[in-house]
């Protein structure tokens, strides 16, 4: 048996890079990140310099739109979801009341269910108290990661190091291109050199269609919420449309905290039906809008392989694994139909010719 040496090389060189990869991710983490950003930018800076503006300046440019706009941003929506988590906490005695005086008597005549040995008044109690110590365990929260000094260092370290990093691959990634361009063996050169640009354009069209897609439908569900006049609109619908990356993920979240809120706090099951109707209409604009003409299906992969791939991620390096799952997937997948085809054109697959 003929062993192909380049291949056997190869194999041993992914081989050997995926578990330096697996090694290193405690310390990879703001690298990654700060490539990942670096990508979705990288655009933005090219047409800049193709306008005539020095690369540099264009880095700089850009950051200061992300730089504004990340502020502008937390500026409008961390006061708004202080003010609506602090008018929820107002009304939770008036919500337990109802739950304890009119959900548990319906569900126990309903189903059958015998609690009387639920204590009301104790129940309501241990809630308020609960909730008025949730903001003193958050103070002793902070106040012990002030004290170990270690974590704070490291974690000020990694949040300096991503824009650092980011600015600079930015700065220098056509020179970062061409010298990894001029390592390849000639032989291979137009090959991988094709192969990576269709991997950069389909894990570009997905990572920016897939960021919108997430905005946008964060945006529809607090704003459907909001006119419902649910009072926890603006962080439920963040947190539906951040987790949508994952197939129904968001629909599912969304919903189930939605419908939980309105039911405590209209007290009335007709609410459900309009929160139902804002999660439909975000779903239909996702499906039938957003992800054909943001995403475009362009990383193929079906949504039990999505979800299989986010689940691995995680898995393997946690919640910075949940973020890059899904574009190491794309870029896998432009790979494997790489590989599919030249298979397809090997004489392994083809049939041998009858005499």
């Amino acid at each position: 048996m003929i062993v192909n040496q380049p291949f056997l090389f190869g194999a041993a060189l992914v081989a050997g890079a995926g578990v330096l990869l697996y090694l290193l991710a405690p310390i990879l983490t703001p690298f990654l990140i700060a490539a990942l950003f670096a990508h979705i930018a990288s655009p933005a800076v090219g047409a800049l310099e193709r306008r005539g503006v020095a690369r540099v300046f264009g880095v700089i440019a850009v950051f200061i739109v992300a730089a504004f706009t990340v502020t502008a941003l937390v500026l409008i929506l961390v006061p708004l979801i202080t003010r609506q988590a602090a008018d929820f906490a107002g009304r939770i005695p008036g919500y337990l009341d109802w739950l304890l005086n009119t959900a548990v008597p319906w569900l126990q005549q309903t189903l059958g269910i015998d609690m009387s040995w639920l204590d009301r008044e104790q129940l309501k109690q241990q809630a308020v108290q609960h909730w008025q110590e949730l903001g003193g365990a958050a103070r002793q929260v902070f106040s012990y990661a002030a004290r170990s000094g270690l974590g704070v260092a490291a974690w000020l370290l990694n949040l300096v190091l991503i824009p650092v990093v980011t600015f600079y691959l930015l700065r220098d990634w056509d020179r970062i291109l061409a010298r990894a361009r001029e390592l390849l063996p000639p032989r291979w050169r137009a090959t991988v050199v094709r192969l990576l640009r269709e991997t950069d354009a389909v894990l570009g069209s997905f990572l920016r269609g897939q960021l919108a897609v997430m905005f946008i439908l964060a945006c529809v569900y607090a704003f459907g919420l909001w006119l419902v006049g649910l009072d926890l609109a603006l962080p439920i619908g963040l947190v539906a449309g951040l987790v949508s990356f994952v197939p129904y993920l968001g629909l599912i979240v969304g919903l189930a905290a939605a419908a939980l809120a309105a039911l405590v706090q209209f007290q009335d099951g007709s609410a459900l039906v309009w929160v139902a109707v804002v999660f439909g209409v975000g779903q239909a604009l996702e499906g039938m809008v957003l992800t054909p003409y943001l995403v475009g299906g362009r990383i193929g992969l079906h949504p039990v392989a999505v979800i299989f791939a986010v689940m691995a991620g995680g898995q393997l390096f946690g919640f910075v694994g949940v973020l890059l799952a899904l574009p190491v997937a794309a870029v896998i997948v432009v790979w494997l139909r790489h590989l599919h085809a030249r298979y397809r054109k090997s004489a392994l697959y083809r049939r041998p010719t009858r005499p």
